[in-house]
């Protein structure tokens, strides 16, 4: 900045204060210009309030006393502005008001040299100003229940995570924070899929739903997805879109271990990848061919919210389980012990087990075998997903199905082989 030696610190901390406050006014100005109605402020007011925080700051020496008091006159002027608004013509939007303040900070702000903060603020309140009407349509397709969702996920994460101790407890060394993370991480990877499959509803037809839904649950996704073929007569289409809900439950399982066990991740990230990969290619493929049907396949698979409490207790108190399981199983059972735990496991929800793998490689189950147990157990779920689609599902789309999972499962068990 050798072309502005001549200025002295204040004058560049005033130009730099003008060129924030400006970019606010513009934008007020633009809005301005697109509405008939009063509006407060533009390209000269906003820069001017900059200025004053600035101002104030300087006259204070920083001291937070008189620039709260220069705040408060500043809030008194744009509360008139305000008044003046609503009595000319009833429009009680306050956003205008509210930058003005956020403007009187940037001043305050670039007197502290805090300027990283000071253009954060400003870029941010540009960007609420300018996104108003794609915001308020985002939260016209929120709804309570959303918000309530998102609540819940903070309170799982943000608030109990912390407080448990991270200390291993009792000859299974149950760890109170690793296991409440794993809660956490794999309802994250939920809601995940949850959150797209509520924005995309209505939008994205059967595939997307089998994808978005086989990161949430494939186990879910395929009864609901058998349910929902018996009022359709689109056996390829439904058999395919169960397949490739299978495929992402191995993309699932990867982030997973990617998370908790670099071990089994390094042992399982090839198979994993190449089985959806085959799975969900396929399933693609299977979709685009005719069922010579006209029916117009419904668009929407309706996920259950992922992070209710009592879910997450359920998952705590499971995945506490299996892990005191495989511990009794290898002590006492050997690897055939774990290997029938996962078989048996795979029948419901595999993340219980594969989870409580993570935790037991490589203390209490050696590498090759927690591999071995996880691919069983991967397998196993799939087989008990192609009985569940063969039992739900009309006869063509259940056949399919159920040729489909063995086959994949039949697939995942031959790395366990090797």
């Amino acid at each position: 900045m050798k072309h502005l030696d001549w200025l002295p610190p204040e004058g560049i901390h005033i130009v730099f204060v003008l060129f924030l406050s400006f970019l606010i006014g513009l934008e007020r100005e633009e809005r301005k210009a697109a509405h008939d109605g009063y509006s407060f402020g533009g390209v000269r007011t906003f820069p001017l309030i900059g200025l004053v925080g600035y101002a104030v700051a300087v006259l204070s020496g920083g001291e937070l006393l008189p620039q709260a008091v220069g705040f408060t006159v500043v809030a008194g002027f744009l509360l008139m502005a305000y008044w003046h608004k609503l009595a000319s013509s009833g429009y009680s939007g306050v956003t205008s008001e509210m930058s003005g303040l956020a403007t009187y900070l940037v001043g305050a702000l670039v007197y502290r040299e805090m300027f990283w903060i000071a253009t954060t603020l400003t870029v941010a309140s540009v960007l609420l100003l300018e996104l108003k009407t794609r915001l308020e349509d985002l939260a016209k397709r929120i709804e309570a229940d959303d918000i309530l969702t998102l609540t819940k996920f903070l309170l799982l994460s943000a608030v109990i995570l912390p407080l448990l101790p991270n200390t291993e407890i009792s000859q299974f060394a149950l760890n109170p924070f690793r296991t409440w993370l794993v809660v956490v991480a794999v309802s994250a990877v939920s809601y995940g899929s949850y959150v797209l499959q509520r924005l995309t509803k209505g939008q994205g037809g059967i595939i997307l739903s089998a994808l978005l839904g086989g990161a949430y649950s494939s186990t879910v996704t395929t009864v609901a997805l058998a349910r929902r073929s018996v009022q359709e007569d689109q056996a390829h289409l439904y058999s395919a879109g169960i397949l490739m809900a299978s495929g992402m439950m191995y993309l699932r399982l990867v982030i997973l271990l990617a998370i908790f066990s670099e071990e089994l991740f390094n042992m399982l990230v090839a198979p994993f990848v190449v089985l959806a990969a085959l799975a969900i290619a396929f399933g693609w493929f299977w979709s685009r061919r005719s069922d010579g049907s006209a029916v117009k396949p419904l668009r929407e698979v309706v996920p259950k919210n992922p992070l209710e409490i009592s879910t997450a207790l359920l998952f705590a108190a499971l995945f506490v389980a299996m892990l005191v399981g495989t511990h009794l199983a290898t002590q006492y059972l050997g690897k055939t012990g774990v290997f029938a735990l996962g078989a048996i496991m795979g029948v419901g929800d595999v993340d219980h087990f594969i989870m409580g793998m993570t935790q037991s490689v490589p203390t209490l189950t050696p590498i090759h075998t927690a591999s071995a147990a996880v691919l069983i157990a991967a397998a196993s779920n799939n087989a008990a997903k192609g009985v569940y689609a063969f039992v739900l599902a009309p006869r063509r789309t259940g056949l399919q199905s159920l040729c489909f999972l063995l086959t994949l499962a039949l697939l995942g068990v031959v790395p366990a082989m090797i």
